[in-house]
């Protein structure tokens, strides 16, 4: 997974990605289980909720392991008048911060980590820079959604006039896995078109194995919802969200 040439269409693509959404259910967790503005958002992306929160009166941080992701969020911050940090990190092996009183993850960054090792260890540095009372907000594909909806259906593509895409998921090497085969077409300003090819996988887990990697890290779970609706997950939910607390 390289982001190189994605980053700079992301947001044209994600245009209909719910960040408002995201940004209501952390301003909604935080007035009910926790305190204080300083925020980590990890796998920030192109900053558009690192954004949001800032405007809502966080002292945001953005890390992202992508550094074509980053420039694209600060020129994007830059240009509005905020100031929000943004650093190259891999979540895995966070570090040189001082703790924060929140932590978030959202967008399935998550998925994107190989392994349960990987998973486990986000977990943990995450516990170690928040924090006492720090709150934990992250979300994830849910099984179903990897296994009936990407799989299930193979094949996504768009014709549009500036970017097109072809968007072809396959079975990955571990259960509840998925590989994304991105190609992409960018009109230039020649009217010709550029071909960008991309591959990324995402990686799920059964809602009790998140569970247990969060309760072993030292976190108490106080809430597991889906669908950014406050009701515990069914067996057709998409995105399960976790909230803890250190």
């Amino acid at each position: 997974m390289t982001y190189e040439q994605f980053a700079n269409w992301y947001d044209y693509l994600m245009s209909d990605a719910p960040y408002d959404e995201w940004c209501t259910f952390v301003e909604e967790k935080v007035a009910k289980y926790g305190k204080g503005k300083s925020l980590l958002d990890l796998g920030c992306g192109t900053g558009e909720l690192s954004i949001r929160l800032a405007q809502k009166g966080f002292a945001v941080t953005g890390i992202d392991l992508s550094e074509h992701m980053l420039a694209v969020a600060q020129a994007k911050a830059e240009e509005i008048g905020l100031t929000i940090p943004f650093f190259q990190q891999d979540m895995r092996e966070l570090n040189g911060f001082s703790p924060f009183d929140h932590i978030v993850c959202f967008c399935d960054s998550l998925n994107y980590l190989q392994t349960e090792k990987d998973v486990f260890e986000t977990f943990q540095r995450v516990y170690a820079h928040l924090k006492d009372g720090g709150l934990f907000l992250f979300d994830v594909h849910s099984p179903f959604k990897i296994d009936h909806l990407f799989l299930g259906q193979g094949t996504f593509a768009s014709n549009d006039e500036q970017v097109s895409y072809i968007w072809n998921c396959f079975p990955g090497e571990w259960k509840h896995s998925v590989e994304h085969d991105l190609t992409f077409f960018v009109k230039n300003e020649n009217g010709t078109y550029e071909r960008y090819d991309e591959c990324h996988v995402q990686r799920t887990y059964e809602i009790d194995q998140y569970r247990k990697w969060l309760e072993e890290a030292g976190f108490h779970l106080l809430e597991i919802c889906a669908d950014f609706k406050n009701e515990p997950p069914s067996e057709r939910s998409e995105r399960i969200f976790f909230i803890a607390k250190k």
